[in-house]
C-alpha cells in the first residue's frame, strides 16, 4: 500500500488533473480583478437615489475638489489589502497564479527554494489582522449604505437594488466572521478559557467563529460574487441601461 501511494503521488503532475482545479480560479480571480480595476479607475456610475456602489463606499471627494481622479481610489487599499492577504485567497493566488505550489501532493518547478512569506513583498502577508481591522470600519459603512438604500425620496420603500445591496453586505459579514484572524483574536490564543475574564462568553465565540470558519471559502466566493454583482448593479440603474424594480 505504501509503495502504491508513493507511486501516485510521484505521479500525480502526470496523471491527475490537477490544473482542473486552478481554472475556476484563475477565471473567478481574474475575471473580478480585470473588473473591479476598470470599474475602480471609472469613476463613474457609482450611485443612483440611495443606492451606492461598495466600490466606492465610502464616497469621499466626489466633487474632486482636492483629490482629481476615481474616489475609489482613495479607499481601495482596505478592501484589497483585507483579500488580498486573507488566508483563503492566499493559498488560492499561489497555487491559481504562481503554481507555488500548483496543487496537493504535486511538486513545484524543479530548483525553485522555498521562501515562505519572509521576504518582500510577500513578508507584508502578515499585515492580514490590520487589515480585518479596517475590514470591521468599512463593513460599518456597508451596513449604512444597505439601510440607507431602503429610503427613496418619498420614504421607505423596497427596490431590487435594496436586497441586492443587503444581500451583499450579509455576505460580506459571513466572511468577515469567518476569518481566521478574528477567530484567534476573539479566542483561538488561549489555552485555558477557564483562566481568564469572561472565559465562557469567549469560548462560545469562539467555538461559534469556528463553526464559521469552517465555510470560509464558501463566504469568500459568495462575498466575492456578490461585491461585484452590487456594483454592477448600480452601474447598469446610475446608467441608465436598467430601471430599477420597485417592490415596495
Amino acid at each position: 500500500m505504501a509503495a502504491l501511494g508513493q507511486a501516485h503521488v510521484e505521479g500525480t503532475p502526470q496523471g491527475d488533473a490537477w490544473w482542473i482545479q486552478v481554472i475556476p480560479v484563475i477565471v473567478g480571480l481574474g475575471g473580478f480583478g480585470v473588473y473591479a480595476t476598470f470599474r475602480a479607475f471609472e469613476g463613474a456610475y457609482f450611485q443612483w437615489g440611495p443606492y451606492l456602489s461598495p466600490f466606492y463606499s465610502p464616497l469621499i471627494d466626489v466633487h474632486h475638489h482636492y483629490w482629481p481622479f476615481s474616489p475609489a481610489l482613495l479607499i481601495l487599499a482596505g478592501p484589497l489589502g483585507f483579500r488580498i492577504t486573507c488566508y483563503y485567497y492566499r493559498k488560492a493566488y499561489y497555487r491559481a497564479f504562481f503554481l507555488d505550489p500548483p496543487g496537493c501532493a504535486v511538486p513545484e518547478k524543479t530548483g525553485r527554494r522555498y521562501g515562505g512569506e519572509t521576504k518582500f513583498p510577500f513578508i507584508l502577508q502578515n499585515a492580514h489582522r490590520y487589515f480585518m481591522y479596517l475590514a470591521v470600519v468599512f463593513l460599518s459603512f456597508l451596513w449604512y449604505d444597505a439601510v440607507r438604500s431602503f429610503f427613496f425620496e418619498n420614504g421607505f420603500g423596497i427596490g431590487v437594488g435594496s436586497i441586492v445591496l443587503l444581500v451583499n453586505i450579509i455576505l460580506l459579514t459571513l466572511y468577515l466572521f469567518s476569518c481566521h484572524s478574528l477567530r484567534h483574536l476573539l479566542g483561538g490564543k488561549l489555552d485555558c478559557f477557564s483562566c481568564v475574564n469572561f472565559g465562557g462568553p469567549r469560548h462560545s465565540t469562539w467555538r461559534g467563529l469556528s463553526a464559521m470558519n469552517e465555510h470560509h471559502m464558501l463566504f469568500a466566493w459568495m462575498s466575492l460574487i456578490s461585491v461585484g454583482f452590487a456594483d454592477f448593479y448600480v452601474r447598469l440603474v446610475s446608467s441608465g441601461a436598467i430601471r430599477d424594480l420597485r417592490l415596495l
